[in-house]
């Protein structure tokens, strides 16, 4: 029987040598800043430095490795779990047999670049946020989820998956737990995490010990309506 908890871990997303580039160069740009939660600066419930990554000139050879890793990675998670594409949605998309809404059985015969194209139309990437979390100090130990409604935009209720890179795996402890799920994921070098942001996925960082944990972070999140659905 297949453990359908809708955690998913894509090992070696990310090239070793890569990750060990990122990190250094995280080190040396001192770029990084006291990590934030959405109501502000809030070191008890996650204390980490942080880099925003997205749409910096210096960081944008790893930005677009991270999304071509995070896209390869989400075209096989739809395809496991396929109604996480069409239970929001009524796809309506061409198909040998005529025009009809899109169902999990038409996955299969989908090829990735068909299955890119249709998941581009409906999601897109959040902003990437580079963490460093210091041993036997930093962490993420407030339970959370991803869903906030502060946002007077809604992006943030926008927000469909949650996904992780472990950078580095130099120390102990300091795994993802996901806690109606009882597990925890253990970090590994250029392993790729994608979960649901929802309250059903709550989960928190724990504290590495004997060495810092660094990560890469970020969402995936539906378009917004005019964009889907054009102007009303």
């Amino acid at each position: 029987m297949r453990n359908d908890d809708f955690i998913e871990v894509f090992e070696g997303a990310l090239a070793p040598e890569l990750c060990a580039d990122i990190v250094r160069r995280f080190d040396a740009s001192g770029e990084d800043q006291p990590g934030l939660v959405g109501g502000g600066l809030h070191p008890e419930l996650k204390d980490s430095r942080d880099i925003g990554i997205s749409g910096k000139p210096e960081w944008r050879d790893v930005e677009a490795q991270l999304s071509q890793a995070l896209l390869h990675c989400l075209v096989r998670y739809l395809r496991r779990y396929p109604y996480c594409l069409i239970a929001p949605l009524m796809i309506q998309v061409p198909l040998p047999d005529g025009s009809r809404p899109l169902r999990a059985e038409d996955f299969p015969a989908l090829s990735d670049e068909s299955l890119t194209s249709i998941a581009r139309s409906l999601l897109r990437p959040g902003a990437i946020n580079l963490q460093r979390y210091r041993a036997g100090q930093g962490g993420y130990p407030y339970w959370h989820c991803e869903l906030y409604p502060r946002d007077a935009r809604c992006e943030t209720l926008h927000r469909h998956l949650l996904w992780t890179v472990y950078l580095n795996d130099d120390f102990a402890a300091g795994e993802t737990e996901f806690l109606y799920q009882n597990r925890k994921i253990a970090p590994r070098t250029g392993s790729l995490v994608i979960a649901p942001a929802a309250f059903t996925h709550t989960h928190r960082g724990n504290r590495p010990e004997g060495g810092d944990k660094y990560i890469a972070t970020s969402w995936i999140l539906f378009n917004r309506a005019e964009q889907i659905f054009g102007q009303a």
